[in-house]
């Protein structure tokens, strides 16, 4: 059966994604990724022309953040933690670029674009006063939170609830937003 254009970029995608997931990027090669879709290398070349390209095109995401209008502002910052542990659980995405991005600067500069596009326009929605330097902040947070859940797996992070966490994050990441 033959595949259209789109659905052999989506398998390579696919592949791709969990591939820079299972191994890093250093460790993944086009063709893991190419056996991986069970297709020729040559056709990931010809879509995405190189690793770095592939990688891009995988690692490009949605933080799909919450409209903050009509949010109770006291509640922002636990919503905001939540929202990002059950992102994180819907799509490995920020869990490779995590990864990458320590020895990448590709996917160094990948993560700050995506930071930077997206939750810096929503803590400038909650407060105007230097959103940067909030922004920021508020991403050492779920950055950090990222890493000790998906990465390092650090014992005592990942024994508590979800609740637990909200609970002592949520009021640190609203600390952001509203000092």
């Amino acid at each position: 059966m033959r595949r259209s254009s789109a659905e052999t970029k989506a398998v390579i995608l696919a592949a791709a994604k969990e591939r820079f997931a299972r191994s890093g990027y250093e460790r993944a090669t086009i063709r893991a990724i190419a056996a991986d879709a069970n297709i020729d290398p040559s056709m990931v070349m010809r879509y995405f022309g190189n690793k770095e390209q592939l990688f891009a095109a995988a690692a490009d995401f949605d933080l799909e953040l919450p409209d903050v209008d009509g949010m109770p502002r006291d509640e922002i910052g636990a919503r905001m933690v939540r929202h990002f542990m059950n992102r994180w659980d819907r799509d490995e995405a920020m869990v490779v670029l995590l990864r990458t991005s320590a020895s990448n600067d590709d996917a160094a500069k990948r993560m700050r674009e995506i930071f930077a596009g997206q939750l810096l326009p929503v803590v400038a929605k909650v407060n105007p006063v230097a959103p940067e330097r909030r922004a920021a902040l508020i991403a050492t947070q779920m950055l950090g939170l990222a890493l000790c859940l998906h990465v390092l797996k650090l014992p005592p992070i990942v024994a508590m609830s979800r609740d637990e966490i909200v609970d002592w994050l949520g009021p640190t990441v609203q600390r952001y937003l509203d000092s």
